[in-house]
């Protein structure tokens, strides 16, 4: 079976649409294009700004032109993950869905549906031929997943509505009020490369196969991060055995994924190589022990010899390198005190990259409902990379959105949901980031929420959304719209 023969039609045909696209963050060009010329092709009127940003507007259904315009918001990136054996070019290829089971999912990528969804959700209202509703616009952001640019450079004027329904949620049932702000920490360790010596051969060290996923939506469930358990499996073998050379290291990609994969090319003194393979060995069953019920059970910490290289690091950089790696704060670091179950603080050491230059980049994301401790935790990692000689620099903060449990729109969501199910929803705040926030920074009388089909494993090639839970956003979406133009 096609998504295009999935119910609702509108949403998943426009979704189909939406998957030809390639658009990883930073990377919107043809995303743009695709939404104007999607707009013109069916009779809507559309502009775009100056960072990017694409809005559709669509007059009230007669009879309803004094109703309040109601904002539909989605971001236009996706985060581009893969498996490390699948061939894709996110910058051509397209993403290859398949259905499975209840599930709508990618052949060996992300699926996109973060935001996707969101955005094919808006497209079909706007097109929905049987919807009653009051003035509509829908606005499509640019580089939601880093830095929030759309967000951040939003001018006034380019929506006007008062009403903004974010389509950017992952779970049914769940209505969102608020969420936490972040913080991107940007670390480059100087290094300097020396002659590897003669009695010493080369072992990869790859820790792989990990679940990874959104981290500020996973980072509560004990996942491991690739990272940080290979630093430590480096630091422990270093204390253990020997001097441990390290040649070459990398790990993670995005700052807002939890890293899935991570390797390392050590060169160990040829008499302790045995012992070496044998530690890595005993220590791979080490964290399947501790990850035993957090993980995927086939993720695997692996050694084999491989070719010689003729460079490592400097010995003592190496060391404050793998240390400062292992000490970094990750995962969550302090609960909320006004909601009871929602992480306040997290940290994902998301990245370890070694430059063409001299300089190891350290990419780490925190997240807080409260920006002290958000800008606490950031400099908290500046003062421990600081201490091994990196130049510490922040990126991409942004604000969070305090909840307002008196809005308007919240009651109309509230009532449509219970109406339609016969049930309550959930009415809670977020750990992860939303542009919220910065929407109600820059125009502090839009009533907000925000609320989503249920989709599992985003930010990770396990992304899936569920073809239910599709259909019944789009019923929720559709009924809040109707109640809002009466």
């Amino acid at each position: 079976m096609k998504i295009t023969e999935l119910q609702p039609a509108l949403v998943w045909q426009a979704f189909d649409e939406i998957t030809k696209v390639p658009r990883p963050t930073h990377h919107l060009d043809k995303m743009k294009a695709f939404l104007l010329d999607w707009a013109k092709r069916h009779g809507i009127d559309a502009d775009s700004d100056a960072v990017g940003n694409v809005v559709m507007r669509v007059p009230a259904t007669p009879g309803h032109e004094d109703a309040p315009t109601v904002v539909l918001q989605g971001h236009q990136d996706m985060v581009a993950e893969k498996r490390p054996d699948v061939k894709h070019d996110f910058l051509n290829d397209p993403i290859t869905t398949v259905v499975d089971g209840d599930w709508v999912r990618a052949e060996g990528t992300t699926l996109g549906a973060d935001n996707g969804m969101g955005c094919a959700s808006a497209m079909a209202v706007l097109t929905d031929p049987d919807l009653v509703h009051g003035p509509l616009e829908a606005l499509f952001t640019v580089d939601e997943e880093q830095g929030l640019i759309g967000a951040n450079g939003l001018q006034a004027g380019f929506i006007t509505g008062d009403i903004l329904l974010n389509l950017d949620s992952e779970e049914m049932g769940q209505i969102v009020i608020g969420c936490a702000g972040g913080k991107v920490t940007e670390c480059r360790v100087p290094y300097t490369m020396v002659d590897t010596p003669d009695n010493r051969e080369c072992l990869l060290v790859k820790l792989g196969g990990l679940k990874g996923g959104h981290s500020g939506m996973e980072i509560g469930l004990g996942r491991a991060n690739a990272n940080q358990q290979l630093a430590r499996v480096l630091w422990e073998a270093g204390d253990r055995l020997a001097d441990i050379g390290i040649c070459e290291i990398d790990g993670g990609n995005l700052a807002n994924a939890i890293p899935r994969d991570a390797h390392a090319v050590v060169a160990v003194s040829r008499d302790a190589v045995n012992d070496f393979i044998d530690f890595v060995n005993e220590f791979n069953c080490t964290l399947h022990n501790e990850f035993a019920l957090a993980e995927n059970p086939d993720f695997a910490l692996t050694v084999e010899k491989t070719e010689r290289r003729a460079k490592m690091m400097e010995p003592a950089v190496a060391y404050r390198l793998v240390s400062a790696l292992y000490c970094c704060p990750n995962g969550v670091q302090g609960m909320s005190n006004a909601i009871e179950g929602l992480i306040e603080t997290s940290c994902n050491l998301a990245s370890v990259k070694m430059t063409d230059g001299d300089k190891i980049l350290v990419t780490v994301h925190q997240r807080s409902s409260m920006d002290s401790r958000r800008d606490e935790i950031a400099d908290r990692i500046k003062a421990l990379f600081g201490m091994i000689g990196a130049e510490v620099s922040f990126d991409d903060a942004y604000v969070g959105w305090s909840p307002n449990p008196e809005s308007r729109v919240l009651k109309v969501a509230k009532d449509s949901y219970k109406d339609l199910f016969g049930a309550e929803p959930r009415v809670e705040a977020l750990h992860a980031g939303l542009e919220c926030g910065l929407f109600l920074e820059k125009m502090p009388n839009l009533d907000m929420v925000s609320f989503g089909p249920t989709l599992k494993d985003i930010h990770s090639p396990g992304e899936k959304a569920n073809i239910q839970s599709v259909a019944e956003f789009y019923k929720l979406l559709k009924e809040i719209i109707t109640r809002l133009a009466k």
